[in-house]
C-alpha cells in the first residue's frame, strides 16, 4: 500500500524539483543583474571622479565661463546617472532577495517532499518486514505441528 504511495508521490517530487531549478535559475539571472548594475555604478563614480579630477588640473590653468558651465551641467547630468544607477542597484538587490525567497520555499518543498517518501518507503519496508514475520512464524508453526503429529504417530 505504502509502495503505491510513493509511486503517487514521484510526478509530484518531480514538478517540485522542476519549479526548484526554474526558481534556481532566475536566482542565477538576478545576481548576475545585480552584478552588472554594481559594475556599471562603480563605472559611472569612477568616471565622475576622473572628470573631477580632470576639472581640478584645468581649473589651476584657468578656465572660460562657456567651459565652466558645460562641466556643472556635465558633472549634474553625471550626478543624476549615479543616482539612477543607485536606484538601479537597490531595486536590482530587492529583486535578489525575492528570487532567493522563492527559490528557499522551492527548496524546502523539494525536501519536505523527499522526507515524505522516505518516510512512506520506511513504512513499506515495516510493512513487508511484519508481513515476512508473520509468513515465517506461521511456516515454524505449521512445521512444529507436523513434526508433532509425525512423532506422535511414531509412538
Amino acid at each position: 500500500m505504502s509502495d503505491s504511495r510513493v509511486r503517487r508521490m514521484a510526478p509530484v517530487l518531480d514538478l517540485a524539483l522542476a519549479e526548484e531549478r526554474k526558481a534556481a535559475g532566475v536566482l542565477g539571472d538576478c545576481q548576475k543583474q545585480l552584478e552588472d548594475a554594481a559594475a556599471r555604478l562603480r563605472d559611472l563614480e569612477h568616471y565622475s571622479g576622473e572628470y573631477a579630477k580632470g576639472w581640478s588640473q584645468q581649473g589651476s590653468a584657468g578656465v572660460g565661463r562657456e567651459w565652466l558651465l558645460n562641466y556643472q551641467r556635465f558633472m549634474a547630468q553625471m550626478q543624476t546617472a549615479i543616482e539612477q544607477q543607485r536606484q538601479t542597484l537597490g531595486w536590482h538587490q530587492q529583486s535578489l532577495e525575492r528570487a532567493r525567497s522563492l527559490w528557499r520555499e522551492r527548496y524546502q518543498r523539494v525536501e519536505a517532499l523527499r522526507k515524505l517518501i522516505e518516510k512512506y518507503r520506511e513504512e513499506a519496508r515495516a510493512r513487508a518486514d511484519k508481513q515476512e514475520q508473520k509468513l515465517l512464524d506461521e511456516l515454524t508453526q505449521r512445521a512444529f505441528a507436523h513434526r508433532r503429529q509425525t512423532d506422535g504417530d511414531l509412538l
